[in-house]
């Protein structure tokens, strides 16, 4: 919010300079943002009335004028501008003037010198030659009663400054001049001075009929007719200066005088032309598929979420918001119809934003407007309206239907000095509450404040604390060094870091990627089966509606941007959090009711495994390739794959990834069906794995090297083709030996081949299995070891149907 400070200064005159006041505003939760002159410097300008303007003899364009500064004579000035007449008063610079600095930063001297063949005694200024605005297409025109001779500055009350504020959403009552003078009087105790605002007579019988259906959206309706306003007014220079030092522009003088009061009181109004105006207003929601041209020229479509203004044949303006083009006032209007409501802030927020625009009176009606003051609005309204464009007024129809209810608020003595950080009594708590004008009850170590209609932040007691806090100074408050215990937060030593489990992804090849969580619904659909993601309420794109519960998707999405970019090869990978529902999970700090958000390593390989081969053959990564890659990050624990079904990856040719007995993650090639969907030439293959089993790591354990030498023993077994080795190696080690297996491996696979079967039936295979047998106490025999084999040869045919190969 921008405004200037001799505007504050009327309604709150502390004795401190600029500087200090803006210091104190910020220092009192008011952050000043910008502080910076009305006008740039310059001198010798003073105001001058031109008395004679005539053709110049030897330019078309340029103009001689005879110019009264207060001199005694009359000073010949040669002027360019088309404004330049006999009458009006302009600034005019003297000769040894300075006017602002240009784009060099010198500033520009005014010489005495010509100008086709004639004498210019000084130069007649427009307001970009001032650096007052971006109008360079005339001279600046003056009132016509300022005094001749006068400084310029002192006319124009240049010497003033433009302050910035910075306000946070729950500072609504920060949001115009006189709200903001309110707060300076609190912090320094400086006089507040309440401008009378008269009450206006009516001087008619009309009212126009207005009926609220909604009460949830308009908790107070205000408005009154006046009839036989001049339009064509013009609006004074006083009001046009104090809007544009506002930032706001001047438009007509009805628009001119709503602006004002929106700046000077907060409260936005709208002015109605009551001609245009069919019937009567309904205040209501919209209906779906109603549509309103608005005052910026938008057509927006209306639905029921959407608080309108409407009359008996259509909307007429959105309420809170903006009003319509259909009723708008204009040069030829006659009668107006001044409305001042007070809208639910929770009717108005968001609205702007559903239809790509922000106004004024939308950003303060949805922070919250102070709805004791409607009534005084509109006869500050109709006070300007009489001043400037006349009229007669009729009587305010003013309807209370729902207000913001008061809830007194309990503020303990010693939990603000406990969370203020400092000694604080009764008595400075109390002091600096009624400064702020609350009403107030004390009682023993308690302040109960009951929120003034204005301050809709003062809900809790953290926030009166706020407010004795800031009231008190925040500059005044002890620099304490905060003592806590620093405790190292040690990583157990079964449990590598994330740090480094990123390192050793990197180092099998792979390049870390990091993607946005909330990803596509399709996605969901086709990726990972899931038909109930977690949905946004406000997502940034609508490709970017729901939460993810797998990575595999974002791995897709850098795999096909780095294909169409003719990557040769791409191995990428992904540590991140996804989203799952799960009714068991409560809310904690950490954690939202029934969303789990378990963090997962994925990764995808593409392309050659190799960027070149010493044989220069081209050979695809297969399943195989990525499977190492997986045992060697979870190495050295053992990892154990079965074929498993994915919605993601290929039925035949995924697995489920299996560490202590429990299933982390799976490994696959991706469907072909998605394949041919993301229009890639061949399959990437890709694994996903709970990030927590990745990381744990048993600590190694030493043993002491082994004094003898083991016994081994190999055998060969007849199976079914059905049987995999991962039974077999079940099966062996389930084997009642005593403890005298160690190890068990499979050094050979046959199977029957045309012609020669081998002993093996159809449907059979052979599996050749090195048995290593060793004990600490002393060398086995033959007695101790053929048992041990036969124990195992036993279990083999129990569990698997196998018979030992003649």
């Amino acid at each position: 919010m921008q405004f200037p400070e001799s505007w504050l200064r009327e309604f709150c005159n502390p004795p401190l300079s600029s500087a200090e006041l803006a210091e104190t505003l910020t220092m009192g939760g008011f952050e000043v943002e910008e502080s910076r002159p009305a006008a740039p410097p310059f001198s010798k300008i003073v105001v001058g009335e031109i008395k004679e303007a005539v053709q110049h003899p030897n330019a078309d364009r340029l103009r001689v004028c005879q110019v009264d500064v207060g001199q005694g004579t009359l000073l010949n000035i040669v002027c360019g501008a088309p404004n330049a007449r006999v009458g009006i008063k302009v600034p005019c610079a003297l000769v040894g003037a300075e006017l602002p600095p240009g784009d060099d930063g010198k500033p520009f001297v005014i010489k005495l010198g010509k100008l086709r063949g004639v004498e210019s005694q000084g130069m007649l200024c427009s307001a970009s030659e001032l650096k007052m605005s971006e109008d360079h297409a005339g001279l600046l025109e003056l009132a016509a009663d300022a005094p001749i001779g006068a400084d310029v500055r002192e006319v124009l009350r240049l010497d003033d400054t433009l302050l910035t504020l910075k306000l946070t959403p729950n500072l609504a009552h920060g949001l115009s001049v006189y709200g903001i003078a309110r707060e300076l009087s609190a912090l320094t105790g400086a006089t507040l001075k309440m401008p009378d605002i008269p009450t206006i007579a009516p001087t008619l019988d009309d009212t126009l009929p207005v009926k609220v259906m909604a009460p949830e959206l308009c908790g107070r309706f205000s408005g009154r007719i006046v009839r036989g306003v001049n339009t064509t007014a013009k609006t004074p220079s006083w009001m046009v200066d104090r809007l544009a030092r506002c930032g706001q522009r001047s438009v007509t003088p009805l628009v001119d005088i709503s602006n004002y009061v929106m700046f000077e009181y907060g409260q936005p109004s709208h002015i109605f032309d009551l001609d245009k105006i069919h019937g009567g207003l309904t205040v209501r929601w919209g209906q779906a598929g109603e549509q309103l041209k608005l005052l910026n020229g938008n057509t927006v479509t209306l639905d029921e979420k959407v608080g309108v203004i409407a009359d008996d044949q259509a909307v007429e303006s959105l309420a809170g918001i903006m009003g319509g083009d259909a009723t708008a006032v204009s040069d030829d209007t006659k009668n107006i119809y001044v409305e001042a409501a007070f809208w639910w802030p929770e009717a108005i927020q968001g609205r702007s934003r559903r239809f790509n625009f922000s106004t004024d009176a939308g950003h303060r009606f949805e922070r919250g407007v102070d709805p004791s003051r409607t009534v005084q609005i509109i006869e500050r309204i109709t006070q300007l309206v009489i001043d400037i464009c006349g009229g007669e007024v009729g009587p305010i129809d003013d309807q209370t239907l729902r207000l913001p209810e008061a809830k007194p608020v309990t503020l303990r003595v010693a939990r603000a000095a406990r969370v203020i950080g400092m000694p604080v009594t009764q008595a400075q708590c109390v002091d600096a509450l009624r400064r702020l004008g609350l009403p107030i009850e004390e009682g023993d170590g308690t302040v109960v404040v009951t929120p003034a209609p204005h301050r809709f932040d003062l809900l809790i007691e953290e926030d009166l604390i706020e407010e004795v806090a800031r009231l008190i100074g925040y500059n005044n408050l002890p620099t304490t060094a905060p003592l806590a215990p620093i405790t190292a937060r040690v990583r157990p030593e079964a449990q590598r870091g994330r740090f480094a489990l990123r390192h050793r992804v990197a180092a099998l090849g792979y390049q870390e990627t990091i993607n946005f969580s909330f990803v596509e619904a399709q996605w969901e659909h086709d990726l990972a089966g899931n038909r109930n993601p977690v949905k946004l309420l406000n997502p940034i794109a609508s490709q970017m509606s729901v939460m993810r519960s797998s990575l595999i998707g974002s791995l897709l999405q850098v795999l096909k941007f780095n294909l169409d970019r003719k990557a040769p090869r791409v191995r990428v990978f992904e540590a991140g959090r996804v989203f799952l529902r799960d009714d068991a999970v409560e809310t904690t700090d950490t954690t939202v009711k029934g969303i789990r958000q378990p963090m997962r390593l994925a990764g995808l390989a593409w392309g050659d495994p190799e960027d070149a081969r010493w044989d220069g053959k081209p050979h695809r990564v297969d399943f195989y390739d990525v499977k190492g890659d997986v045992e060697a990050l979870i190495a050295p624990r053992i990892a154990r794959f079965e074929p498993t079904e994915h919605p993601a990856l290929h039925p035949g040719r995924a697995a489920s990834v299996w560490v202590d007995g429990q299933s982390i993650g799976v490994l696959g090639e991706l469907h072909p069906r998605w394949r041919q969907k993301w229009d890639l030439s061949s399959a990437p293959v890709i694994f996903e794995l709970d990030l927590d089993a990745v990381l744990a790591m048993p600590v190694p354990l030493a043993r002491p090297v082994p004094r003898l030498q083991p016994v081994e023993r190999d055998i060969a077994v007849v199976v079914a083709e059905r049987v995999t080795h991962a039974a077999l190696m079940q099966a062996i080690h389930e084997a009642p030996t005593g403890g005298l297996l160690r190890s068990a491996a499979l050094f050979d696979i046959y199977r029957p081949q045309p012609g020669r079967d081998g002993g093996l039936a159809a449907g059979e295979k052979s599996m050749a299995v090195r048995l290593s047998f060793h004990t600490d106490s002393a060398t086995l025999t033959d007695e101790q070891v053929d048992p041990a084999v036969r124990a195992i040869v036993d279990r083999l045919a129990a569990a698997l149907g196998a018979r030992l190969r003649g």
